[in-house]
């Protein structure tokens, strides 16, 4: 299945109705335009090239360079001549500066298109976000222009065969050289888009080691190093492999060797894993958005698939009919529906607190903007690992609606299963989310955050719910304060999921209130699924789930 229908009213909905989005230069209407022009490129282009890109792959030719699969590079054109690449950045250089919960719509659209083709323009945000916070003016003026147009391409140099998460294992090197540049070796695995044919040039954001530096993370320093110099000459640097992956094959996942390549220092020496950070907590949002776009677009070859597929009779009238109609296939579109309008309000809700934080709320106090990053900060770790593993749930399901046919290529829901299963293990696993969560969230501040969020929700939620989840914090505050932190560290997935359970459940109560208007339409026109129908199904089937999640952590 090639068709992709961007869900631009739920989309509109959650953002002005059910979230509250009051921008002063982007009313609804303008909001709408612009994701209307979104969806017809991420249907009528990306979409289409997901499929033969799955089974063409990205590649490397000859000669050793990277190519993208047919089709990638004139649909990136398209893509930037629409202005797309520059939607939330700064227009100083050359950004359209709109807020980054209509951002984050835009960006499921191309995600739940063409995720492989979306990776790109998602990790050059990510370096968009380090040079604009810790680049200096003159790295500014040199990279943002051409970042921002799509001209260029960003990428993030983390990972090494040796160092994954324990980034101090990092032995990438970086010698200063007289003329304040730095020489760069080392190797790099995984880095997405490492190489390709898309842009004339790639501007590398890469973790190393100054000679002399701590051996720990904090002597890590980041530099940038460009593939192309401004002579016109190749750097120092190559892609010597791509790897074979379950899914994203269009995606070039590259080994990347640096052999004395010229590197810029951004900001001070030993500063770079913080500034890195800026790009890693970008990117873990924008991936949980991915989890959200891939399981919509299962979702809906799902609900598709089981309008047309006749199988079976009806208990009524004991004709044959769409399985669609029969009870058990029912369920798992409506949990599918579900989880991913539980999930994608969460997603938009954390872009709204990143608008307030970027000055598209001009009357907010230094309090409510301390407040906002802080909101930030909490769901971040929720976005990233709930949205996640709702995506391979849903692909998973997507499947089993096709039956046998799901488990065929030709049909397409696969590759949504491939494609996911990705999400939960980059940009940081989502045990790490959960450590993150129980860690540098709760035990931060003595769970200040979390009790404030948890305040807002309970009136959405029955107080049972709420008051398991602050006991299970109230838990692990005390499992830190005795110093346990591998108990805090074992409980901490069942943590974050119960929390997450139990924020969507207050978002798809909000969610139904809103469509209790009688002037909105809130049936699914493919399925029949109202969102009276997933409201009361998360409440009854979902939610409890968040009990049986906090369970062991409700001691005595």
């Amino acid at each position: 299945m090639t068709n992709y229908f961007p869900p631009v009213e739920d989309m509109t909905m959650l953002i002005y109705d059910v979230l509250g989005a009051d921008y002063e230069d982007i009313d609804r209407e303008t909001a709408t335009a612009i994701l209307d022009e979104a969806a017809k490129l991420s249907a009528e282009v990306l979409a289409p090239l997901n499929r033969p890109g799955d089974i063409e792959g990205a590649f490397i030719d000859k000669d050793g360079n990277v190519k993208c699969a047919q089709g990638f590079k004139q649909a990136y054109v398209k893509y930037c001549e629409g202005g797309w690449n520059s939607v939330p950045f700064a227009p100083e250089y050359g950004g359209q500066g709109l807020p980054w919960s209509l951002a984050f719509a835009i960006q499921e659209m191309w995600q739940g298109a063409n995720m492989s083709f979306g990776l790109c323009p998602l990790l050059n945000q990510g370096a968009v976000e380090a040079i604009s916070l810790h680049g200096s003016d003159e790295q500014k003026e040199k990279y943002l222009p051409k970042l921002i147009s799509g001209e260029w391409a960003g990428t993030m140099n983390i990972t090494e065969p040796q160092a994954g998460s324990d980034l101090g294992l990092i032995r990438s090197k970086a010698e200063k050289q007289a003329d304040g540049t730095y020489k760069i070796s080392g190797q790099k695995i995984f880095i997405t888009y490492g190489d390709h044919d898309l842009t004339d040039n790639i501007i590398h954001l890469v973790l190393a080691r100054v000679t002399g530096a701590p051996d720990d993370v904090k002597g890590l320093s980041l530099f940038i190093v460009p593939k192309i110099m401004e002579d016109g000459s190749k750097n120092k640097l190559s892609c010597i492999g791509l790897e074979h992956k379950l899914g994203i094959h269009a995606s070039p996942t590259c080994t990347m060797e640096y052999e004395g390549a010229c590197g810029y220092l951004v900001g001070q020496e030993n500063m770079g894993l913080k500034y890195m950070f800026t790009m890693m907590n970008n990117a873990r949002l924008c991936v949980g958005l991915q989890g959200v776009a891939i399981a919509e677009r299962a979702y809906q070859a799902a609900s598709i698939y089981a309008s047309e597929r006749i199988q079976g009779k009806s208990f009524a009238s004991g004709e044959r009919v769409e399985i669609a109609r029969h009870g058990d296939v029912r369920r798992m579109l409506t949990e599918m529906k579900s989880y991913i309008m539980a999930s994608r309000a969460l997603t938009l809700e954390a872009g709204i607190a990143l608008d307030k934080l970027s000055g598209k709320f001009p009357d907010l106090t230094q309090e409510q903007k301390a407040a906002a990053q802080e909101r930030v900060n909490l769901l971040t770790p929720l976005v990233k690992a709930w949205g996640t593993d709702i995506a391979c749930d849903v692909t998973s399901t997507a499947i089993q609606v096709h039956g046998g046919m799901g488990f065929i290529e030709e049909t397409g829901v696969a590759q949504y299963y491939r494609d996911a299963r990705i999400l939960p293990i980059y940009e940081g696993t989502n045990g790490i989310q959960a450590a993150d969560l129980a860690f540098r969230k709760l035990l931060f501040d003595q769970g200040k955050a979390v009790k404030s969020y948890i305040n807002e929700i309970s009136d959405y939620v029955d107080q049972d719910y709420i008051d398991n989840l602050g006991a299970a914090g109230e838990y692990i505050i005390s499992l830190g304060e005795s110093k346990d932190m591998d108990l805090i560290s074992f409980n901490s997935v069942n943590y974050l999921r119960a929390f997450a359970i139990i924020a969507g459940a207050s978002l798809m109560e909000r969610i139904r209130k809103v469509c209790q208007n009688p002037s909105r339409t809130s049936q699914n026109a493919v399925s029949g699924i109202s969102v009276e129908d997933c409201a009361d199904y998360y409440k009854k089937y979902i939610l409890p789930q968040a009990t049986a999640y906090l369970k062991p952590l409700l001691v005595s």
